[in-house]
């Protein structure tokens, strides 16, 4: 880390103020940095008044970035298991061959589709997933996942049907701002989160409803807090839902020129019971109908939902009952209410397409369920997955039940990790191939869903790479050479092409050639890295893979980048892009072209098999918990300092450094437990020891961890201290998930908390 000499130097002394990104949740915040005396740390940040969307805002949290850059545990050479578990450096020659030679025979022996790829990025860096098919396509690779489809795939499908694309709150204008399941006071969500939460509240013009079990930090500033009994968020909505409908509330005109199955939808709402989702929920019924008759009155409103109840028990029925709610009352594609975004990427894609091989899953946007993955390895079934290519993600920890995954990445025949340091899967790999961290090289996100300037954000690269690690693409290439996809001599072709008659006569080569041999389509990422990737201004190579994006992308919506004030052609585009370390509008639209994105120009309400389990609700009878297992955990939950695992030093964490589990005083007090005493949290998969906090935010029953705790970060001598904080999906298992999609009900784990 850097030392408190080089941070104490002056703004001189440590050099220009250098513009990246937080890269620690989906806003990537725009972020100034100085470097320390030697260059090779943070030492200072504050927020970038010129990224066009956080405008100089920034959370606590990306002041901690440098204990992601400056790391003792970095990995610095290819690593290769031995029999007994151990691993041995190896030269990146030795593991590239190695590795293809694997990877082939079981491609040969069983197909591509027995080769499984997951992840491919995370909240900051989703450059590595496009360059991703330079090596998975020639492998034949047909199945894939990443940590989408144990969050958002059900919102992504409940969205897709019903509007044809992801739609997003117009939280500045809204009237009335609903957060479901959401604190965006700790996990944001919006930009400038903290901000605008203040703003909302202090407006007398203006209502803030937060839906949470939790008396959050936004839940202390809202208008309105409903605190629904733990996964029981269906039976309010269905509540809320029906009221509009019973009580003559829905706006029919609204709905007769922009909606279909608009009586399907209230056939349905008229034959529930309002008075049991109130049981059920545990908001009472007075509240219920005061609540959906504020949203129905109101000019506009905005709601946004989160992992509270995306990852808890009816996630996609959640996901469509709150929809309906603001469709009903006509809150969709006119200011304060919401839109469906242009960004430069379609990574909210909610389209569905084939299953799983061996478990049947429902893929959304081709991922397959998180929850089925260990069960597609684990099994004799011949279509099993026998592979694994794990790219700059770690699910033996942050995916359902551990155990099982450690389990499973034994049971491969091999295994592959790309990461910057040794986490818990890749301490299960057969072979670790060390990357670039996010600061050494050109990397960007595709999590750009403003409306009516969406803007995306190149992030320069910040420091010199060390010796060793190689950027994912250059990987992906070396893969896809030893695996003789890449033709003899195109590499040197295209570099002349462009070094002879630039970009116009480079891009005519590359067309030429993919119609000569269409086989080459998988590599032309990797190719365009080395090719057109040293053309690129200094350290910028990385981004070679968004020069195509830009042709198709300038192409297909050229009177909104020219709206933007850009020049509608891809070239012109992509140099834009490279010429804007703080990011710049990429589009502009108005709300008629939210419209223009539906399919047929309406919404539609009717899903059957969704109203279906809606009209099933009041004779449900939940029940969540059991005398053995009282309790029913958050596994993962957000707090001031808790992040990804990519933060692995636990030092980062001001406050909580263990993660204690939060308890209502009451339970805390029947179990003789005290503030920082120890307990023990237990469910049918596994245990975990943790220190206390008594916390009279929490429901009784309900009880939290936080997530990204419990990971192993050697010392500098390569020693391994006493891990810190607890590992929740050691708590979690496989079953515990949704009907429709697989998400997991992390959020409401049955668990049994003794003291010891």
């Amino acid at each position: 880390m850097a030392t408190a000499a080089q941070i104490g130097k002056t703004s001189k002394e440590n050099g220009d103020w250098l513009s990246t990104a937080c890269i620690l949740c989906a806003l990537n915040c725009g972020v100034k940095v100085q470097l320390s005396a030697d260059g090779r740390s943070i030492a200072r940040t504050r927020g970038d008044e010129s990224h066009p969307a956080s405008k100089g805002y920034l959370c606590n949290k990306a002041s901690r970035l440098n204990y992601y850059q400056d790391r003792a545990n970095r990995l610095q050479s290819p690593m290769r298991r031995s029999p007994d578990g151990s691993y041995e450096e190896v030269a990146w020659e030795t593991a590239i061959r190695e590795i293809a030679a694997k990877l082939t025979a079981v491609r040969d022996a069983h197909g591509g589709e027995s080769i499984f790829y997951y992840g491919g990025g995370g909240q900051g860096n989703h450059l590595p997933g496009a360059y991703a098919s330079t090596s998975i396509g020639p492998l034949g690779v047909k199945y894939r996942s990443n940590a989408l489809a144990q969050e958002k795939t059900g919102e992504f499908w409940v969205a897709d049907r019903m509007f044809g694309g992801w739609p997003h709150g117009d939280f500045e204008q809204a009237q009335v701002v609903v957060f479901l399941g959401k604190n965006p006071w700790q996990s944001h969500g919006l930009h400038r989160a903290r901000a605008a939460i203040r703003e909302i509240a202090k407006d007398p013009e203006r209502t803030l409803i937060v839906i949470d079990p939790k008396r959050t930090e936004s839940a202390d500033l809202a208008d309105i807090h409903l605190a629904v009994k733990p996964a029981r968020d269906a039976w309010l909505l269905a509540g809320m839902a029906a009221t509009i409908v019973q009580e003559g509330l829905a706006n029919e005109a609204w709905l007769a020129g922009h909606a279909s199955g608009v009586a399907e939808v209230e056939n349905t709402l008229e034959g529930i019971d309002i008075a049991d989702c109130a049981t059920k929920s545990g908001i009472d019924e007075a509240v219920i109908r005061s609540t959906a008759r504020l949203v129905a009155a109101a000019s506009s409103v905005a709601v946004l939902e989160d992992l509270g109840v995306q990852m808890n028990r009816h996630s996609t029925l959640v996901s469509y009952l709150q929809r309906l709610i603001w469709t009903l009352t006509g809150h969709f594609g006119r200011p304060g209410t919401h839109y469906i975004a242009k960004g430069l990427g379609r990574i909210s894609d909610g389209r569905e397409g084939g299953v799983s091989p061996v478990a049947g899953g429902r893929l959304i946007a081709g991922l397959v369920p998180c929850n089925l993955i260990t069960s597609e390895i684990l099994t004799d079934h011949p279509k099993r997955y026998r592979a694994m290519l794990i790219e700059s993600a770690n699910p033996v920890h942050s995916l359902a039940d551990s155990a099982g995954w450690r389990q499973a990445m034994r049971a491969l025949e091999c295994s592959v990790v790309i990461d910057v340091a040794m986490t818990e899967t890749a301490l299960e790999a057969d072979y670790v191939l060390p990357a670039t961290t996010q600061f050494e090289k050109a990397e960007a996100t595709f999590f750009n869903f403003e409306f009516p300037d969406n803007y995306f954000h190149l992030r320069h690269p910040l420091f010199t790479p060390p010796d060793g690690p190689l950027d994912e693409a250059e990987i992906h290439m070396r893969l896809a050479e030893a695996m003789g996809a890449v033709p003899e001599g195109l590499e040197a072709e295209l570099s002349q092409a462009l070094a002879d008659g630039k970009r116009p006569a480079f891009g005519a080569m590359l067309m030429s050639k993919m119609a000569e041999q269409p086989s080459i389509a998988p590599i032309l990422p990797g190719l365009l890295y080395r090719t057109l990737g040293p053309s690129l201004p200094d350290g910028l190579r990385n981004s070679a893979v968004l020069w195509g994006l830009c042709q198709r992308f300038a192409a297909a919506n050229a009177e909104a980048v020219a709206a933007a004030g850009l020049e509608p052609t891809g070239d012109e585009l992509f140099n834009a892009i490279l010429e804007a370390p703080s990011g710049l509008v990429v589009t502009r639209q108005d709300w008629p072209a939210v419209w223009q994105r539906l399919p047929g120009g309406k919404v539609e309400l009717a899903l059957p098999d969704l109203l279906t389990a809606t009209a099933k609700l009041n004779a449900e009878q939940p029940a969540e918990a059991s005398p053995e297992y009282p309790f029913l955990l958050s596994a993962g939950e957000r707090r001031s300092f808790t992040a990804n695992t990519i933060l692995r030093n636990p030092e980062w964490r001001r406050k909580d450094p263990q993660g204690a589990l939060f308890i209502n005083p009451e339970d805390a007090a029947r179990l003789n437990l005290g503030e920082g005493s120890s307990a023990r949290i237990s469910t049918q998969s596994g245990s975990q020891d943790v220190v206390v906090a008594v916390n009279d935010r929490m429901q009784r029953g309900h009880v939290s961890l936080p997530n990204g705790l419990g990971v192993n970060y050697p010392n500098g001598d390569g020693d391994q201290p006493p891990i810190v904080g607890a590992a929740p999906n050691e708590l979690t298992w496989s079953e515990l998930r949704d009907e429709y999609v697989g998400t997991p009900w992390h959020k409401s784990v049955p668990a049994r908390v003794e003291a010891i």
